[in-house]
């Protein structure tokens, strides 16, 4: 598995993924600068007048539900709808999922276009499950071990491939499951990590067309520029400069000798 990751990334950098993200206010400019960081681009367009048009040429969709309005969702469903039609991969990040009506009532509305990839921490695919839980907002109160059952009922009744982040990452496609121990504790003190997450594994999905294998790439790479980052910086704020060099400078070699990888 380490050697497909390592030929993912590589295909990544030679042929840069065109990636479009309907995301939110407070991490867009974070996630279009990993996004280049990584050797991709990033298009953060949403109105409703293009959004179709938009994904007619990229080659992934990410959708990020964590600041909603009606204009966004009316442009989230469009585009996903679209995306399904062209079967094209995309990627849905339910930030909150249980926190609110209207938010549940979203994902439903997503869910029914089929997403490719559903990456949430563990409190969120719990809920996307339909598991009982008391939510406490965008953070996860659970274990990602927690939510590694409900993953694989999510990813067989979707059809989907479902990644769990958290101390560990879980990456599920029914019965086929990897973890992940890459990463550093102080990745979760950076707002908008986990969004961060879902876009490179929009990055990869665009060139990778087995999508258990991009997603595990994708936070494989993610969790070790974090430790690269981590070994350099002071505190939250330098460690997010550094992970954007750190995803900048990334070679095979250092995937190579640092994934922490269980099938």
């Amino acid at each position: 598995m380490k050697e497909s990751i390592i030929q993912a990334f590589k295909n990544l950098r030679k042929n840069p993924p065109l990636v479009q993200s309907i995301t939110n206010y407070v991490v867009m400019n974070n996630t279009a600068n990993a996004l280049l960081s990584l050797g991709a681009s990033p298009i953060m367009a949403h109105a409703k007048s293009e959004v179709a048009d938009m994904v007619s040429i990229v080659n992934s969709l990410v959708i990020n539900i964590g600041t909603l309005d009606e204009y966004w969702v009316d442009s989230m469903l469009l585009a996903a709808e679209k995306a399904t039609q062209l079967g094209k991969s995309w990627v849905l990040d339910p930030v909150g999922a249980g926190a609110t009506r209207y938010r549940n009532e979203t994902i439903s509305e997503l869910l029914k276009h089929k997403p490719s990839i559903i990456r949430g921490n563990a409190s969120e695919i719990l809920s996307l499950a339909r598991v009982n839980i008391e939510s406490r907002g965008v953070d996860s109160s659970h274990g990602s071990e927690e939510a590694v059952q409900a993953a694989v009922s999510l990813s067989n009744e979707i059809g989907c491939v479902v990644c769990v982040s958290g101390e560990k990452d879980y990456i599920v496609e029914g019965e086929r499951i990897a973890s992940l121990a890459n990463g550093n504790a102080l990745m979760a003190k950076i707002t908008g990590m986990g969004c961060t997450a879902s876009a490179i594994v929009g990055a990869f999905a665009g060139v990778e067309k087995d999508l258990f294998l991009a997603t595990t790439s994708a936070m494989a790479v993610l969790g070790i520029a974090g430790e690269i980052a981590a070994e350099k910086a002071d505190g939250p704020g330098t460690l997010q400069l550094y992970l954007y060099d750190a995803l900048y400078n990334l070679v095979s070699e250092e995937l190579r000798e640092r994934i922490k990888i269980e099938i």
